[in-house]
Parts: C-alpha cells; sequence; structure tokens
C-alpha cells in the first residue's frame, strides 16, 4: 500500500494543475441516509481510502455534511471558514477548496457551516443539476468522487440522488431502517430520471445482540461494517481503518464493500 506525497504536506492545497493520473472513467458514489447516526461519514471515509489504495484511483472525498466529519477523520480543516457553499456559486471555486491527504491519489473537499444554507443556495440558483454539472468537471481529474451526504430530504438530497452513480444507503439493525431505506428508495424514484443502483449495507452490525442476528438472517447478501473498536479508532487517529489495523476484520469488511462497489459500476 503507498504512503505519502513526499512533495507536499498533509493537509496541503490542490493545485489546478495538479496531475490527477485519471485514466477516463469516472463514478459518483453517494453515502446517503436520511436517518443521521448511522456511520455513514465513517463508510464514506473508508470507502475513498479503499479507491485510492487498493484501486487505485484518484479519488475524492467531498464532504456535504456541515458537521465535516469527513476532513476531520483526515486530519483536515476547511481551508477558510464559510467557503465550502461557494462551490456551488462559482464556477471553478472548488478547485481552491480542496486538500491533500496523506495518502497517495486521496484528497477531500471539506465541509464548513455555509453547508448549512446549501439548501437555499441551490433552491435560488434554480439548477436541479448543480451538483451532478460540477461532479463532472471534478470527474476531469478524479476517477472515484464519494459524497459524504448529510441525512436530510431537501433540494439538496435530490441533487445528490441525480448526480449519483451509486447510492451506499448505511442501515444499522433497527426497526427504523428499513422506514429510511424506502424513503431513500422513493427519493431516487421521485427525482432520478436515471434510476442509479442503490446498495443497502447494514452498519454498526453486533452479532451479540439478538436483533442485530436477526438483521443479518434476513439481508445475508447485504455487505456488512461491524460495530468494532477498530472504526472507533478511525476518528481517534483520524486515519482509515485500513492504515490502522489493515488485517483486522473491520478492514476487510471494507474492503469487501468496495469490491461489490467496483462490481456494480462494471455493470453500467
Amino acid at each position: 500500500m503507498s504512503g505519502s506525497r513526499p512533495p507536499a504536506p498533509r493537509g496541503a492545497e490542490v493545485s489546478a494543475a495538479a496531475p490527477s493520473g485519471h485514466s477516463g472513467t469516472t463514478a459518483t458514489i453517494a453515502i446517503y441516509s436520511v436517518k443521521g447516526g448511522v456511520g455513514k461519514t465513517t463508510i464514506a471515509a473508508n470507502l475513498a481510502w479503499c479507491s485510492a489504495e487498493l484501486s487505485g484511483r484518484s479519488t475524492l472525498l467531498w464532504d456535504l455534511d456541515a458537521a465535516g466529519g469527513s476532513g476531520f477523520l483526515y486530519g483536515l480543516e476547511p481551508h477558510r471558514s464559510r467557503a465550502a457553499g461557494e462551490v456551488f456559486a462559482r464556477e471553478g471555486h472548488a478547485e481552491k477548496l480542496i486538500r491533500r491527504t496523506a495518502f497517495d491519489g486521496l484528497d477531500v473537499l471539506p465541509a464548513d457551516e455555509s453547508i448549512r444554507t446549501l439548501d437555499a443556495t441551490l433552491s435560488a440558483l434554480g439548477k436541479r443539476k448543480r451538483l451532478a454539472k460540477l461532479a463532472e468537471t471534478l470527474g476531469q481529474r478524479y476517477e472515484r468522487i464519494v459524497l459524504d451526504c448529510p441525512p436530510v430530504m431537501n433540494e439538496l438530497s435530490a441533487q445528490v440522488v441525480r448526480a449519483a452513480d451509486l447510492i451506499i444507503v448505511p442501515l444499522p439493525p433497527s426497526p427504523l431502517s428499513a422506514r429510511a431505506l424506502e424513503l431513500v428508495v422513493r427519493e431516487v424514484a421521485d427525482h432520478a430520471k436515471r434510476h442509479p443502483p442503490i446498495l443497502p449495507v447494514l452498519s454498526m452490525l453486533d452479532m451479540r445482540r439478538t436483533l442485530h442476528k436477526a438483521a443479518r438472517e434476513e439481508n445475508p447478501a447485504w455487505p456488512v461494517i461491524p460495530y468494532a473498536s477498530a472504526v472507533e479508532q478511525c476518528a481517534v487517529q483520524q486515519r482509515p481503518v485500513g492504515a490502522i489495523a489493515p488485517q483486522s476484520p473491520s478492514a476487510q469488511r471494507f474492503i469487501g464493500l468496495w469490491r461489490a462497489i467496483e462490481r456494480k459500476l462494471a455493470e453500467r
């Protein structure tokens, strides 16, 4: 697995002229759920790492959640406050905000508090495919764009489903999860003419719990991300599981999920 980029310090900005290593095939992967607290950001951050480290793809992790969790998990803060929302209003502004991580081929577009008003910004712009257009432009440099989405149902979520080539839905083993999946399916049906595939993922699974075991038995084909200390350490060490504990069951689960994603994308 690759290491750091010697020419640029961790968290450095990426110049617009920086080489991307792009092979010409781009896909936008949305990690989306209408329910909060489902492990969405952890999944997004780790899948972005898998894309860059395992598949060798130039990858952008784009944080659309005002909490800014994806940037935090890589030890990054926004380049300057209240600028992330300007990406949608100003052409080319994204390039100035993208940050390099310590991993080859993996960059982050961090969020900040300005994202809180993004729904109003998108509504005011009146451009229903603004996010899709921005992703298309960024796709000239990145083979994989991973969207860490907020748990909302509004204009932003509508734009997410229009932009996505694949939607990953984290679902903790809970009676509310089935409803959350139904709402995502409805959101896609309502707003996407080209229906992107939806891949449910059982997240934070603890097989010691009866309810969790039942959920696994009911959905044996779904990928699983376990509830584990190795996953919790991502936030403590601000690194992905594969870099912290590459041989752990959790790391292997993320690898398995990423391979399932690549297979889905290959079917397009």
